[in-house]
Formats: C-alpha cells, sequence, structure tokens
C-alpha cells in the first residue's frame, strides 16, 4: 500500500528487511539460462536500432526504465562520446518526452528512446555480444509487496543479463530495501557495489523531483560490471 506525502509516494511494504527468500531466488537465477521467447516487437525494436548503434561506433549507454526520458536526455548531454538508449515499457510515458518537467535546452543527436521489454532487449544485446560503458536504472518500480520479489529486477530471471552488459552500473531507489536488495544480488554474483545517500541540485527524473520536493531520499548503487 502506498501513503502520500507532499507530491509523491512513500513506500510501504509488508516486507521487514531483505526478502527471506531472496538469496535462493537470485542464486537460481544465476544457474539457470532465461529462455522465455521473445516479444515480437522489441525484436523488431533491437533490430531497428542496432542497424544504428553499428553505424555510430560509439560507447553505448542503457538508461532503463527511462519513463518520459527527461534522465535520457541528461546522460546524453553528460556523454557527448557515446551513444544512449532510454528504454520503457510504456508508450504512454515515452510519447510524453521530454517531460512537464525542466525544459530540454538544446538538441542532442547522440540518444534514442525505444518502447520495448526490457526482459527481451538486455538479452538481445547481450546475444549481439554488446557490452556498454554505463547503464543507468533510476527508479525502477519497487514492486514493495513481499509476493512480488520475481517481479524486481534483482530477483527476476533476467538479473544475470544486466550483468553480463557490464560497465559502470548505477541505480537509485527511495526504496532502500530494493538497493539493498540489489547489492545482495550483485554479492551472490561476486560482484561487489558501494551504496550511498544520493541528491544533487537538478533532478534529472520527474519521480526524483518529486521524490526530493516532499522530503524523501535516494539511495544510489554504483558498481563496475
Amino acid at each position: 500500500m502506498n501513503e502520500f506525502t507532499g507530491d509523491s509516494r512513500v513506500i510501504s511494504s509488508n516486507q521487514v528487511g531483505l526478502h527471506e527468500k531472496l538469496d535462493e531466488v537470485v542464486l537460481k537465477h544465476l544457474q539457470h539460462d532465461f529462455k522465455k521467447p521473445y516479444q515480437t516487437h522489441t525484436l523488431a525494436a533491437f533490430k531497428e536500432v542496432e542497424k544504428w548503434v553499428e553505424q555510430q561506433g560509439k560507447p553505448i549507454i542503457f538508461d532503463s526504465c527511462c519513463g518520459v526520458g527527461e534522465s535520457t536526455y541528461h546522460i546524453a548531454k553528460a556523454h557527448p562520446e557515446a551513444i544512449v538508449l532510454g528504454m520503457d515499457k510504456s508508450a504512454d510515458r515515452l510519447s510524453k518526452h521530454p517531460s512537464d518537467g525542466e525544459a530540454l535546452i538544446e538538441e542532442l543527436d547522440n540518444y534514442r528512446l525505444l518502447q520495448v521489454n526490457l526482459n527481451d532487449f538486455w538479452r538481445l544485446a547481450v546475444e549481439a555480444n554488446w557490452t556498454l560503458s554505463h547503464h543507468y536504472l533510476l527508479y525502477p518500480n519497487p514492486w514493495p509487496k513481499s509476493k512480488h520479489l520475481q517481479r524486481r529486477w534483482h530477483g527476476s530471471a533476467v538479473f544475470p543479463a544486466i550483468i553480463k552488459l557490464g560497465g559502470k552500473f548505477e541505480l537509485r531507489s527511495n526504496w532502500f530495501t530494493y538497493v539493498e536488495e540489489f547489492q545482495r544480488s550483485l554479492q551472490l554474483a561476486n560482484v561487489e557495489s558501494c551504496t550511498e545517500i544520493y541528491k544533487t541540485d537538478h533532478a534529472i527524473t520527474p519521480f526524483e523531483r518529486k521524490y526530493w520536493a516532499s522530503g524523501q531520499q535516494s539511495l544510489r548503487l554504483i558498481c563496475d560490471l
């Protein structure tokens, strides 16, 4: 259930601490390949953007669960040497790009927004032997109910693909348990990470802006995959 403070939600969960089955679930996924068939629309989107990626020949950055793509723009602006793919499952959210927040001051040609299923797109990128320079996962749906562990990215069967994609990885969430579980999941995969409270003068996603405006904090996890 969710309570409201100011303009944004404070996450409430029936789970206390790390999920009791976290290790069991993560280890199972690390030991078994995820073989679910690809969805047609994601396969088509990957094949189309793959041509652009090959033509650019630049370092690849993923902004996964990008929502309206505001963060994608800012990441692309901060990394002019790279190309950035902002991805979200919602066509409605992507249609609202740039966003109703901070105006995008200049046109950039080093990013693309894609409506895809990340369970498929990440695996397709691994199969294509892509290695990322950076991977951002900013404020994914936390699925805070205990029964929804396997809907969280670290609890899902696609988690090993995140690791295989490599790069400097950064996760942010206002639900600290999510970040702590992700850190434990990485540890089970022999990947060391660190966490810290994150705050800057300028939020780069609508969620980040709302959380901070209502007094909530963001916890950031960073690691080198």
